[in-house]
């Protein structure tokens, strides 16, 4: 199937939408005609970390079933589906419902190529001599206007508006299900958010919907006062005055971040950490210990995309989450303004249309 895709050749370098071929959908995968697709941090990071490899990245997409391979039961063509992180299915953590955590999470999500090492995608005009191309990012590689993917993966969303939709597959789906699934915190307690990106800012809106009291401790004021419009409080840094948390959401990894957020918890808190920074940070042990606190690890928001992806959806279809107001549409061609405008805070969370969208 032929495709557009944006391809990246580093971060130093502007993007390009060229031709592409995807391979036709093995008994277990699908084609999505990609309708919108979220642009994550995580692109972002793996883009630097190619250098001058081409890619095709993206990983949030949000699209309809174009065709379907012979052992698809769980997804239809027609379908409007999110396309979120790939997952094996039988390994322990998979089978315990924890499939961020699968046991071929790296090959299935950041290899480039399926498990075999066979390729997803083909660029139409392949240049002798190149290095190879990457694909199928988090399974998908959705910076395009078509993407294959396994049937796994893909979550059906009924008439939700794509852009609303797509940032559920990653980043949407970290924050809330950091808040759902490892914090639970209920009615009366307070969580203390520090930094309200998309991923932040949809913990923040999770933890609102739960009737929770939040602090969000973010620099950049747009972010704040988006906060603040749906019921938090919000301050600009750590050292501001605050009241203490029951739990915490670093979305950071800064060590100093760290540090200061475990200072700011009650007895038995639990800080979760969704962002990635330095290998190691210093923790007072002792601390931890006298105080019961609790530091965790969250990958995709420990989340089984399949039964938290509609739950979401609920939420939003009732009200209590109002997700499109986190997003900003952009024509996929514009990635590099989208970014750029992302990382001066402009936008919280930009959302690329392909052209056919």
């Amino acid at each position: 199937m032929r495709a557009s895709v944006l391809l990246s050749r580093g971060p130093d370098r502007p993007s390009e939408l060229v031709d592409a071929e995807l391979d036709g959908p093995r008994p277990d995968e699908v084609i999505v005609r990609i309708e919108a697709v979220g642009v994550c941090h995580t692109d972002l990071v793996t883009r630097a970390a190619l250098g001058d490899r081409p890619a095709v990245l993206g990983h949030e997409g949000c699209g309809t079933v174009a065709r379907a391979g012979t052992q698809v039961d769980t997804v239809r063509v027609g379908d409007r589906v999110v396309i979120s992180f790939a997952s094996c299915g039988r390994c322990e953590q998979c089978r315990a419902g924890h499939p961020a955590y699968c046991a071929l999470a790296t090959v299935l999500n950041a290899s480039g190529r399926r498990v075999d090492g066979s390729p997803t995608l083909r660029l139409r005009q392949q240049e002798p001599g190149r290095l190879p191309l990457y694909a199928a990012h988090f399974g998908q590689s959705s910076f395009a206007s078509a993407a294959l993917a396994d049937a796994r993966a893909c979550v059906p969303v009924g008439d939700v508006p794509p852009e609303a939709a797509a940032p559920l597959g990653c980043g949407f789906l970290t924050g809330a299900g950091a808040v759902l699934n490892i914090l639970r915190p209920g009615p009366g307690d307070r969580l203390l958010v520090v930094g309200a990106g998309a991923v932040g800012s949809a913990a923040v809106l999770t933890a609102l919907s739960e009737g929770v009291e939040v602090v969000v401790a973010e620099p950049v004021a747009a972010r704040r006062q988006l906060a603040v419009r749906h019921g938090a409080l919000a301050v600009q840094s750590l050292d501001a005055p605050m009241p203490s948390g029951t739990h915490a959401l670093d979305t950071t990894g800064r060590p100093e971040t760290l540090t200061r957020t475990l200072a700011l918890l009650q007895p038995r808190g639990i800080l979760a950490v969704v962002g990635l920074g330095p290998r190691t940070v210093g923790v007072d042990v002792r601390e931890l210990m006298l105080r019961g606190l609790q530091l965790r690890g969250c990958v995709e928001g420990d989340a089984d995309p399949r039964l938290l992806v509609p739950e979401l959806v609920r939420r939003r279809e009732q009200g209590r989450l109002p997700l499109d107001a986190l997003v900003t549409p952009y024509p996929l061609a514009d990635f590099d303004r989208a970014v750029a405008d992302q990382r001066t805070g402009r936008v919280l969370k930009p959302v690329l249309l392909p052209p056919h969208a």
